[in-house]
């Protein structure tokens, strides 16, 4: 099984040549369309995606990562190798994932290698049809990771920014995601359970409760929600509008015991 994900969008032929370039060096690959609507060029947010899928994938899985604004430069594509499979570019989209795949071994991709068995040319600017999809669908078919590049440390993979800080009884995070629904996803884990959430920045404090339908319909809660994360929601509307916030922004918080 192969896991895809990309910020192509679905406009426009991308997602598709990429898949049948997969499926051209692999016609019996399973292809598992994540989202193509990651939004365009935010690594963090491809890595938490990323991350949902592999903690519930089989081992074995591959899992094609390509939001990579810096395309045809010297940034590496890599391959890292574990219980599951991460064929991306090295520009900290493997941040996340990484924590759940025991990784063992990590490779530079050698582009020459990869042209000797697809047989086309290489695009300096589309490396998912040219460069990751067709890796991730020959280690799904058996290959092994030798075979298309140089073993590198796993220690100089580039990794995001993204562990909590404190100061005090404050927090300082990291919006990673904001879903559909508006809901905003913060970088902490572990965090027990609080009786509320307070935003000094904001002057506001909120309940924190376990489910969205716990407060009125345009109330704010607190709550873990499916990813473990803390998150901030609004029943039936959105939190990340009620504060205005993208992800990347920086949120200071105190959990109330």
């Amino acid at each position: 099984m192969i896991t895809v994900t990309t910020d192509f969008g679905l406009r426009g032929p991308y997602v598709g040549e990429m898949k049948v370039a997969m499926l051209r060096v692999n016609p019996s690959a399973v292809l598992v369309d994540v989202t193509h609507s990651v939004t365009r060029h935010s690594i963090l947010e491809g890595s938490f995606v990323m991350e949902q899928v592999v903690t519930y994938s089989p081992r074995g899985t591959v899992h094609v990562g390509v939001i990579d604004p810096g395309v045809g430069t010297s940034r590496r594509a890599v391959i890292i190798e574990g219980e599951q499979f991460l064929v991306v570019p090295d520009n900290g989209l493997v941040t996340l994932p990484l924590k759940h795949i025991k990784p063992r071994k990590a490779y530079e991709i050698d582009f020459d290698r990869v042209k000797r068995f697809t047989g086309w040319r290489i695009s300096s600017t589309f490396h998912g049809r040219d460069i990751f999809g067709p890796v991730g669908a020959l280690l799904d078919a058996g290959h092994s990771p030798e075979e298309f590049g140089r073993e590198i440390d796993l220690d100089s993979l580039v990794r995001l920014e993204v562990e909590p800080k404190r100061e005090g009884d404050v927090w300082k995070l990291k919006v990673i995601y904001i879903d559909d629904f508006g809901n905003v996803i913060l970088n902490l884990e572990n965090y027990g359970r609080p009786r509320a959430v307070e935003f000094p920045g904001f002057g506001l404090t909120i309940p924190y409760l376990d489910a969205y339908g716990r407060v009125k319909p345009g109330e704010m809660l607190a709550l873990p929600g499916s990813h473990d994360y803390l998150e901030i929601a609004v029943n039936q509307g959105s939190g990340a509008e009620r504060l205005g916030l993208k992800v990347g922004d920086e949120v200071r918080v105190r959990l109330v015991q």
